[in-house]
């Protein structure tokens, strides 16, 4: 057999220079849609600190100071953590300064809406302040992008899809477009299904089923209004696999198995994508079919060392 080599991979050069030089960046006349904002900002009871262009787009935005009453989170965020409020508030009230700027932008009714800011902005109520600095956009749309925006703290899959299914339900109202029209916003179309599951029973093992969603689920061309009534049916066929698969895990635990792994195991025995890499397949036949193994699942075929090689998500 002749020998095989591996060409070595070509290393990536430097990114091409691209925006704005940084004495650019407060050049120029701010168009007539940022002079407003910061006379609103001014009315609002904050104050313009400074206008500029962002380095690598050249949006004109302003850092303002801003009323903390008036700033709020975007009504499409994860829940609060206490345990992280608690962390910043130690952290800021320590250091005695707060350095990490919220992302703001102003709605009709003269509030702030912080895509990115909810733990900060609590953490500086908890501590009695009184105004907090912001950038200030003067696009509304970029609150939505908020899953690209919101990085004060790490996303576990229950908070990221009850962010997304937050977010979809929200601009279904003010801006019913094709669901495929936001895959920058949502992320994946799985998040969509799952917030919904979540949003019905916050306990639910999402987790276990994730990675057989993301080989079959798909965005949708249909306006979000009907693309969300598909994906309630979505949901309900998935909280159903859900319940038979506790079906079998109960038949475990009547033989004696006690493993965190139960659920990853049950499922990945019914996954009838399991061995094939890069597959795709349809949801509701999928689905259909995983539902199906489950309620026919048979406890007395496994083997206790079978259980023992299981791994993935513990169970929830």
């Amino acid at each position: 057999m002749a020998e095989t080599t591996k060409r070595p991979r070509k290393k990536k050069g430097p990114a091409e220079p691209r925006g704005l030089d940084a004495a650019k960046l407060a050049a120029g006349s701010p168009p007539a849609a940022v002079e407003t904002l910061s006379r609103q900002i001014g009315d609002d009871g904050g104050a313009v600190l400074g206008v500029y262009r962002d380095p690598l787009g050249g949006h004109w935005q302003l850092f303002a100071a801003l009323p903390l009453a008036k700033v709020e989170p975007t009504p499409y965020q994860r829940d609060l953590s206490e345990s992280h409020v608690k962390r910043l508030s130690s952290a800021i009230d320590r250091l005695g300064r707060f350095l990490d700027p919220v992302i703001t932008v102003r709605t009709e009714d003269g509030k702030y809406w912080t895509p990115n800011g909810h733990h900060r902005v609590a953490a500086l109520r908890e501590l009695g302040a009184k105004a907090v600095v912001a950038l200030v956009v003067a696009e509304p749309e970029v609150a939505h992008r908020i899953l690209l925006l919101n990085t004060e703290k790490a996303h576990n899959l229950r908070e990221r899809s009850l962010e997304v299914i937050r977010l979809a339900q929200g601009l279904a109202e003010l801006d019913d477009r094709p669901e495929k029209a936001y895959e920058a916003e949502f992320e994946e179309p799985a998040l969509l299904t799952l917030g919904l599951c979540y949003q019905e029973n916050g306990r639910f093992a999402g987790a276990s089923f994730h990675s057989v969603l993301k080989k079959i689920d798909g965005f949708s061309s249909h306006k979000l209004t009907k693309a969300l009534e598909a994906r309630r049916e979505r949901a309900k066929k998935l909280m159903e696999l859900s319940e038979a698969v506790d079906g079998a895990i109960a038949q475990l635990k009547e033989r004696g198995f006690q493993s965190p792994y139960l659920r990853a195991f049950v499922v990945a025995r019914i996954n009838p994508l399991r061995f094939k890499r890069g597959a795709t397949a349809d949801f509701d036949e999928t689905i259909d079919k995983m539902t199906e193994s489950a309620r026919k699942f048979d406890s007395g075929k496994v083997k206790a060392d079978q259980l023992a090689q299981a791994g993935g998500p513990v169970d929830e």
